[in-house]
């Protein structure tokens, strides 16, 4: 019996790790079937990088870090800018179009126009090598734009009045309670007079157009691809696969290896799609608040 047991005891032994450890195990395997690679590709470092700017800019701390890191990667050898946005706030705008033309000064930018480019998110791509739109996108809305709201007869009627003190002429400027005073608003038109001319300069130096015919293609206008090519806005029609081609074409990439989104965020994602499914499913009523 005793030399059974010994005979027996790797088995034994291993048999009572994997029961002991078992959960352990599970929690490797899926972390090696998550980052695991797929292939020998994955394996190689792309050379190729595609960054989004979708949505309203006002913090584009991330694009711009992808950028910076895109231009201080040597294996990157261009990146295709894929643009969907209606614009946003001027300085994050610029932030954006400054660092496109740093990483274009190292190496070659396309801007893809997926849906929307106009006023900011155009600003912002601007500095591209070339700007490809696709034919059903809408480009332009070069101006610049501050509301307020008067509420100043609501507050008369709910019994509501501001009491205000200030050191500054303009320093109440802008303020909802009241309608402007006319120095106020020359004061706001000053401010916005000066960020068209340094956005309208922008444009024309960037795209090789003449500041003083601004008025065809900026003063706001919205154009069709079409017609922001015709206007120079844009230098081609295509959809995101000729973008991709002309990018290629100028790096000069012979196998061209883009970059894919990362397993974990993946994951992750897929994890929040499930969430969100469950809450539907068990709290309608949170849902039809």
């Amino acid at each position: 019996m005793q030399f059974l047991k010994k005979l027996f005891s790797p088995i034994t032994a291993t048999l009572g790790f994997i029961q002991n450890h078992f959960k352990a195990m599970i929690f490797v395997l899926i972390l090696f079937l998550i980052f695991a690679p797929e292939s020998e590709q994955d394996l190689t470092p792309n050379n190729l990088q595609q960054i989004n700017l979708v949505g309203p800019i006002i913090d584009v701390s991330e694009v711009v870090d992808q950028i910076e890191k895109a231009e201080s990667n040597n294996h990157i050898k261009g990146v295709l800018l894929v643009v969907d946005s209606p614009g946003g706030a001027v300085a994050p705008s610029i932030e954006v179009a400054y660092a496109i033309k740093r990483l274009r000064n190292k190496k070659p930018v396309v801007v893809y126009a997926k849906g929307t480019i106009a006023s900011g998110s155009y600003y912002a791509s601007i500095w591209a090598n070339e700007i490809v739109a696709n034919p059903g996108s809408m480009v332009g809305s070069i101006g610049v734009i501050m509301q307020g709201a008067d509420v100043s007869e609501l507050m008369n009627k709910i019994g509501i009045s501001s009491q205000t003190v200030k050191a500054g002429k303009y320093k109440q400027i802008g303020t909802p309670d009241r309608k402007w005073e006319p120095y106020e608003v020359n004061e706001l038109n000053k401010v916005i007079q000066g960020t068209y001319d340094m956005f309208t300069k922008d444009v024309a130096d960037a795209r090789g157009l003449d500041i003083k015919k601004r008025d065809q293609f900026a003063n706001a206008h919205i154009f069709t691809a079409q017609q922001a090519k015709d206007v120079g806005l844009v230098d081609s029609l295509g959809v995101s696969h000729n973008a991709k081609m002309k990018l290629i074409l100028l790096s000069g990439v012979q196998n061209p290896v883009w970059n894919k989104e990362d397993k974990f965020d993946r994951l992750m994602k897929k994890l929040t799609a499930s969430t969100a499914v469950t809450l539907h499913t068990y709290f309608p009523a949170m849902i039809l608040k």
